[in-house]
């Protein structure tokens, strides 16, 4: 039999983890907020906007807390990965972080080699998509969404985890093109 003391320890520390696994605050059917950022793809800078990459056809905007840690080198690899067959369904990639310019130029190149873009996530674009990371406020958690080119939010997803942000994106972008 557990005790009630342990019995506590463990509802404390489900309740501190709770956070870390925060449903995406958009969700589907939301119009997304505008974004117009610096980003970098192939180390190169440039002004994202929104707007302008949903003219093309549906976006994949994916938050993530910061270039080079672990859990985000790895997702980024899975993105340039599936990145040729999301351009084959007319969709752009683009990553959020908060963070600085050369380290983004530097990691569009590196880490997303080459393949798709990243962009600062301005604390107001932070705000607008509900994304702040808990246990650390200033940067965004790790959040996928599919949005469609009427500006439509068609998935949403969180979690810290990069497991199931590329699979959910794809299978996302595959059913919007099937009815598009």
């Amino acid at each position: 039999m557990i005790n009630t003391p342990t019995l506590r320890t463990m509802a404390a520390m489900a309740a501190l983890a709770m956070p870390l696994a925060a449903q995406a605050a958009l969700a589907p059917g939301a119009i997304a907020p505008a974004i117009t950022t610096q980003a970098a793809l192939a180390g190169k800078s440039f002004s994202f906007s929104l707007a302008d990459a949903l003219k093309k056809g549906p976006v994949v905007l994916y938050f993530f807390p910061a270039a080079f840690t672990s859990g985000c080198t790895v997702e980024a690899h899975e993105f340039a990965e599936a990145t040729d067959d999301f351009a084959k369904m007319g969709a752009t990639v683009i990553g959020l972080t908060a963070g600085n310019i050369d380290r983004i130029n530097e990691f569009s190149s590196v880490e997303c080699r080459n393949k798709f873009a990243v962009g600062i996530a301005t604390p107001a674009t932070i705000k607008s998509y509900d994304v702040a990371l808990a246990v650390k406020p200033g940067w965004s958690d790790r959040t996928s969404y599919v949005i469609a080119p009427d500006g439509k939010i068609v998935f949403a997803y969180s979690a810290l985890s990069p497991a199931g942000h590329v699979s959910g994106t794809m299978k996302a972008v595959k059913s919007w093109k099937a009815t598009h």
